[in-house]
């Protein structure tokens, strides 16, 4: 936000045994989930070198971070190698064109981010001896046959479609995380993450919580694709920040699901937010995406027993709060 720095949600805070780290790199740390996990390290004391190259970053989140005392920013993608020299202790590798219009726009990119940038990432973990986390998503669940996904399920992913470099990417690194923990012993650990969202998003990212608050608060219609009927699970992104470090802080290899085990469709999502925005925007309903999947939910069992976390933000709470930075922005506050 122009001027400010804005606050999510009070993170729950780490387990009383997490390490507290002293230094933390945080790849794509200046985009969406992961300019919020930087600026919590910060709060919590930590260095941070945030890792980016700016490809899908807003200016803004740049400023807010790089104006703080401890935060570092090194410009680099991270699919070349690249090197921090005071010591690491942790590695958080968020890096990845996450929305569909940013994959969809650089397939390519996001492929050799979730190989190569994985790999980067991963050396520069073993050369430290620093706890390694890889964001993986719920895209590798696919269109999913099993309901809620847990972390056993393989998933139901086409390996050809639009869709396919994003989720075979987040696929791969998943696997090369576990064959370098496997052959090197790098202490690595793997988050899925559900849906998160939350101020910092861009309106035009194509994900439907920013979209549609974008289109309510312009009083336009709310573009609903199908029926309206397929579910998410929506993760305020102060419950995800505290989830990853809390993983981070864990001995877990994983993979952990963290995610909202809420689910709401995609049309009373839409009527949600035209509610708490008070617009008088209505409905319309457009085609539905290739491989859209109709349903998608995390099963928490492993997080809440291993990790004593599960979300305590609700959607209508967590809406309200993401509209209210939505306004702000548009006042220029």
């Amino acid at each position: 936000m122009r001027g400010t720095r804005d606050r999510a949600a009070a993170v729950q805070p780490s387990r009383p045994d997490a390490p507290r780290y002293r230094h933390a790199v945080v790849t794509g740390g200046a985009g969406f989930v992961g300019s919020h996990l930087c600026a919590e390290l910060l709060d919590r004391g930590t260095e941070v070198t945030c890792v980016d190259d700016l490809c899908t970053a807003h200016p803004d989140h740049v400023r807010a971070l790089t104006g703080r005392p401890g935060c570092t920013l090194l410009r680099a993608d991270v699919t070349e190698p690249f090197s921090v020299a005071q010591p690491v202790d942790l590695v958080l590798h968020f890096a990845s064109p996450a929305s569909p219009a940013d994959y969809l726009r650089l397939p390519l990119h996001t492929l050799e981010t979730g190989s190569l940038g994985t790999r980067n990432a991963l050396a520069l973990a073993r050369e430290h001896g620093a706890r390694f986390i890889l964001a993986s998503t719920s895209e590798v669940y696919g269109d999913p046959l099993e309901h809620p996904q847990s972390e056993r399920y393989w998933g139901n992913v086409n390996p050809v479609g639009p869709r396919s470099v994003y989720d075979e990417a987040k696929r791969f690194a998943e696997a090369l995380t576990v064959a370098e923990a496997e052959v090197h012993g790098t202490d690595a650990g793997i988050v899925r993450l559900f849906n998160t969202y939350g101020p910092r998003m861009r309106g035009h990212d194509g994900r439907a919580v920013p979209t549609f608050i974008r289109q309510a608060l312009a009083g336009e219609p709310l573009t609903v694709t199908g029926d309206g009927r397929q579910t998410r699970s929506l993760t305020y992104v102060a419950d995800t920040v505290a989830g990853v470090l809390a993983m981070a802080g864990s001995e877990l290899r994983g993979p952990v699901n963290i995610g909202n085990p809420d689910e709401i469709s995609m049309l009373d999502l839409a009527r949600l937010v035209i509610r708490l925005t008070g617009s008088s925007s209505g409905v319309r309903l457009i085609d539905r995406p290739t491989d859209d999947p109709m349903v998608r939910c995390p099963d928490i069992t492993l997080a809440r027993g291993k990790l004593q976390w599960e979300p305590r933000v609700t959607a209508p709470d967590g809406l309200a709060r993401t509209i209210a930075w939505f306004r702000a922005r548009e006042r220029g506050d």
